[in-house]
């Protein structure tokens, strides 16, 4: 059987979910993971190999955990075994208990290399039980998957109803009130026991942590960031992800973010823009000291076109528009 997001999942090489392209990324597991369902292994497969190739080789855990999966219907067997060798080498993956009763990866038993995997898997489990704070952990990969369910499926409500439409206005309300229910969660945590790394719940637990500030209001942003920052010091959160925190207050306060993390869109013509960044020629700089992409695969997504010269004679609108 593939494994949900019920199970604990990271990102290889990168922090989670905020690399580039990774609008594109979760459209492309998604078709795979429709495909599975039809039983069309092979097209899921390549599905997910053409997701990792534009997420830029890179992939979530649960991900490359449901390509071996599906590698492993079609009878791709060496395919397969790439995709579990990596997260079970490289990548950290404990799930003993669900990879050694998992139907989908029997064509694998017979082959040498599954008995190499199963030694990787448990001696990531060991190492992992040797901290982790096991019931926490659970109870934030929850939240992890409540702050990010409804979120992935705003794109297919409004393409469906409309921008404007009842339907799409409830399903926003459905994650704000997600939102609150999981802040007062995360507030608790973060009051009794700090920011905890990944050692101790896991690293989607510690992402979020992370997301359910992010989603939070500009007064609690504000609270927690100075405890972010002293986690990213100690190694206990990412980087990448405090550049986010840091963009979102920076222009939740009227000034004009640092890493271009922060796109709006024109009511009027329904296109995307970057919103007020400071110093725009050397933001790519400031991005990749964090461990981001370039801002011009980044903004791909969305269709935009980075272009300097051109942002900064838009730049004054842009912050008046901001304003307002």
């Amino acid at each position: 059987m593939k494994q949900t997001f019920a199970f604990l999942a990271s990102l290889l090489f990168t922090s989670l979910i905020f690399a580039q392209n990774q609008a594109k990324y979760d459209a492309l597991t998604t078709e795979a993971n429709t495909l599975y369902e039809k039983k069309e292994y092979l097209q899921s497969a390549q599905k997910y190999a053409e997701a990792f190739v534009a997420f830029g080789n890179k992939g979530y855990m649960t991900d490359r955990y449901n390509a071996a999966c599906s590698w492993s219907l079609a009878g791709k067997i060496d395919s397969a075994f790439a995709q579990l060798l990596k997260i079970s080498k490289s990548g950290g993956y404990t799930d003993y208990d669900h990879i050694t009763t998992d139907t989908d990866l029997a064509p694998l038993y017979a082959d040498p290399r599954w008995k190499e995997v199963l030694t990787y898997v448990k001696a990531n489990k060991a190492k992992e039980d040797a901290t982790l704070d096991r019931p926490l952990a659970t109870r934030l990969d929850q939240i992890y998957e409540e702050d990010q369910k409804y979120r992935q499926q705003i794109d297919a409500v409004e393409k469906q109803y409309g921008w404007d439409s009842p339907q799409l206005k409830a399903h926003l309300k459905t994650i704000r009130d997600k939102d609150s229910l999981n802040l007062i969660e995360v507030k608790k945590i973060l009051d009794t026991r700090g920011w905890l790394g990944a050692s101790v719940v896991g690293r989607k637990g510690n992402s979020a942590l992370f997301l359910v500030i992010q989603h939070a209001d500009l007064k609690t942003q504000e609270q927690y960031l100075p405890g972010m920052r002293d986690a990213v010091k100690k190694g206990n959160a990412s980087a990448s992800n405090l550049a986010l925190l840091e963009d979102r207050v920076a222009l939740g306060e009227g000034k004009k973010q640092i890493y271009g993390s922060q796109i709006a869109r024109d009511a009027a013509t329904g296109a995307y823009y970057v919103q007020p960044l400071e110093d725009p020629d050397n933001v790519d700089k400031r991005r990749a000291e964090v461990g981001l992409g370039s801002l011009q695969d980044y903004v791909a997504f969305w269709n935009i076109t980075w272009d300097v010269a051109a942002y900064k004679k838009q730049l004054p609108a842009l912050e008046a528009k901001q304003k307002k």
